[in-house]
This record gives structure tokens, C-alpha cells and sequence, in this order.
């Protein structure tokens, strides 16, 4: 069955997550995932970073300036994980430079997404919100 649809499907483009320190935040997302900085949004209390080609939004909610978007407020929104996609990687490597952050992996698996079957790596940053180190794939979906 062929869609018609009024625009065309590209991918990814940004996530935001919630966090209760803007700083502490920016620090983790630098540190340990390899971001780097591009935008500030100071009147709403939000950051954006690069992680590749997708932008990590970072929402302050400890800040009265993004109390509009409190999920208490803005209807309960909830995100499962963000799913990073990685190029190739040593499984002991990874689990070093996260270990040296303090970061506990709490799964690691092969399973299939957008590029295949792969090695995914499962984390919590520092406020809560999941993670999913995407490695390449090793087989097709």
C-alpha cells in the first residue's frame, strides 16, 4: 500500500529531555557522551547540543522560566529513551569510559533498529532519562 503523505520522511531530528540542573546537565552530555554545544535558549531555560547530526535538547525544570512545560502542567509527557546512534566501538572500551564517568550500563543487548541488528548499551544520565548507545549494525534487521 503506497502513502500519500505532505512531506517526506527524514529522520531524526532533535530530542528534549527534562532535567533539574541546566549545568550539571550540559556537563554529563559533554563529558560522557561527546556532544558539543550549539545553542542557548536562556529566556526558556534550554540547551541544545550536538550528538552527531541530532541536537539534544536540555530542559531545566528547575527553573521558573520553564515552569510552562513542567509535565504536571503540560499534560504528564514522558519519554521512554533516546536512542543514539554510535559508529563502531569496543564493548570493554565503552564500558571503561563509562565506568570512569560513574555511569552504571544497566543492559547491554543485540537487537534490531533503523540500521539493523546491533550491540545497544543501556544508561541513565544523572537526571533519570535512558539512554541507548546504538552501536553499527553486525547483521540486517
Amino acid at each position: 500500500m503506497t502513502q500519500h503523505l505532505p512531506f517526506q520522511p527524514l529522520g531524526l531530528d532533535h530530542v528534549v529531555l527534562l532535567v533539574d540542573d541546566l549545568a550539571a546537565a550540559r556537563r554529563w552530555y559533554i563529558e560522557v557522551l561527546g556532544c558539543t554545544p550549539h545553542a542557548d535558549y536562556h529566556e526558556i531555560a534550554m540547551e541544545h547540543l550536538w550528538f552527531g547530526a541530532i541536537l539534544v535538547g536540555l530542559w531545566d525544570m528547575s527553573d521558573p522560566r520553564a515552569a510552562y512545560a513542567k509535565p504536571e502542567v503540560a499534560g504528564g509527557r514522558n519519554v521512554d529513551h533516546l536512542g543514539l546512534a554510535v559508529g563502531p566501538f569496543d564493548p570493554e572500551a565503552m564500558r571503561a569510559h563509562l565506568s570512569a564517568h560513574g555511569v552504571a550500563i544497566e543492559k547491554e543487548v543485540t537487537q534490531s533498529g533503523a540500521r539493523g541488528i546491533g550491540h545497544s548499551v543501556y544508561i541513565r544520565d544523572p537526571f533519570g532519562n535512558r539512554i541507548e548507545l546504538k552501536g553499527p549494525a553486525a547483521s540486517p534487521t
